[in-house]
């Protein structure tokens, strides 16, 4: 978002004052939208929001004498109450800092205001370090179509409908009553056999003769095909209605998962889901959350549910297989799947996991992304059994894609391979 400030410079108010009110209102505001973010759905991310802020963040800086420094004169009137050493008591309040609101209902605690869908995305992206050429993309590329839209009076010749135009052109001659060649042929054949006749009759000669030059007349007047006659196939463009799309979010919801590394999880899904309604005109997401067990649920459960246990990553493997197998079937889905989880796994499941994805989920999926999460504060990132596990995966299927994030910064590598690929497609 871009905040403009067209007011001309005031009177003891200076501009670098007034840029710094500037940076910190937009801080306001992206800190608004990352609350935003934690409470929107992923797949309502698109959209626009109302932002507040505070109106404290609104005040431009002033400056002021210092009470406490200079020379000052003061003129004060007498009293009969008060002596020298006597203690003023405090007035009362004006307005008041409790919970209760003031009497005549007056007030301003926050200022909001709309952000649109490309503003609300552009704070969004801002702090994932994404390249401006993608965030273009992100927001601008979409499918269509051309498809049938009627007819039109003009268009290139390869637009022409034949079917159409000829029509048209019958029924202009049947109303406008144009003679055929057969009509002209049988006048003529009628004035061929009243000449032969002895004695001819001269007058229905005449008669025919002037009949004859009458058609005539009227077929160089009504001409076979007119302009007006011409139809055109007219088309327009629309989003192409034909592809849909599920995406499968998977994470690990075990103690050892913060709340910070689910929020980290929470803006890889929206980043994904996201590229995926630029692509398809129906998006689906299907979230299974798991610890050694693993179910299907609704989103807020997904990243606000208090269940914890053990970790075993194949039971949502084997859910989300079974989703697929009840619900989506290939012919009609482009399957694409995302998995967050912070590396730990017991070391016996490894083995199921792969020979899962191996078997059939992979060759079912356009895209599957893993994303480690966590900290890296301490030095390089830890060794964990999951990283371990799917390096192998990496090398043999171009669909798969592994990577560690430790900070919303890092998220966008996660998409570099993805973006890469629809680069080489569309070049």
């Amino acid at each position: 978002m871009q905040i403009v400030d067209r007011r001309l410079n005031p009177k003891s108010k200076s501009l670098g004052n007034r840029q710094r009110f500037l940076r910190r209102a937009k801080a306001e505001i992206k800190e608004a939208v990352r609350d935003a973010v934690k409470n929107r759905k992923v797949s309502d991310i698109g959209s626009g929001e109302d932002i507040a802020i505070s109106t404290k963040s609104l005040r431009e800086p002033t400056f002021s004498l210092d009470s406490k420094s200079g020379s000052r004169d003061f003129v004060l009137p007498g009293n009969n109450d008060l002596v020298v050493g006597d203690a003023i008591p405090k007035p009362p309040p004006a307005g008041g800092r409790g919970s209760k609101g003031s009497k005549d209902g007056e007030g301003e605690d926050e200022f909001v205001f709309a952000l649109s869908r490309d503003e609300f995305l552009d704070l969004f992206f801002e702090d994932l370090r994404l390249p401006n050429l993608i965030k273009a993309k992100l927001k601008s590329l979409e499918t269509s179509q051309l498809v049938r839209a009627g007819f039109s009076t003009d268009g290139p010749p390869s637009k022409l409908n034949y079917v159409r135009t000829m029509r048209n052109s019958l029924a202009r001659r049947i109303a406008l009553s144009r003679p055929s060649l057969e009509t002209l042929e049988k006048i003529e054949r009628e004035i061929a056999l009243a000449e032969a006749e002895t004695p001819p009759d001269e007058g229905r000669i005449e008669e025919l003769r002037a009949r004859l030059a009458r058609a005539v007349q009227l077929r160089k007047t009504v001409g076979y095909l007119d302009p007006l006659d011409l139809k055109f196939n007219r088309h327009e463009r629309v989003p192409k209605p034909t592809t849909q799309a599920v995406m499968f979010c998977l994470m690990d919801v075990s103690a050892s998962m913060t709340e910070r590394l689910k929020d980290l999880a929470k803006r890889f899904f929206i980043l994904l889901n996201i590229f995926l309604k630029r692509h398809y005109r129906e998006v689906q997401v299907v979230f299974i959350r798991h610890t050694n067990v693993a179910a299907e649920v609704d989103e807020e459960t997904f990243f606000t549910g208090r269940e914890t246990g053990g970790t075993v990553i194949s039971t949502a493997l084997v859910e989300m297989q079974r989703v697929i197998d009840e619900r989506y079937p290939l012919s009609d889905w482009n399957i694409y799947a995302a998995q967050a989880s912070d590396g730990h796994n017991f070391g016996d499941d490894m083995e199921e996991c792969l020979a899962i994805l191996e078997g059939n989920l992979l060759e079912q999926c356009q895209y599957f992304a893993y994303i480690e999460v966590g900290s890296t504060d301490d030095g390089p990132y830890p060794p964990s059994e999951v990283w371990d596990g799917y390096e192998d995966l990496v090398g043999n299927h171009e669909n798969f894609a592994m990577r560690r994030v430790a900070d919303a910064g890092d998220i966008y590598p996660v998409f570099r391979n993805l973006f890469s690929e629809e680069k080489t497609k569309s070049g």
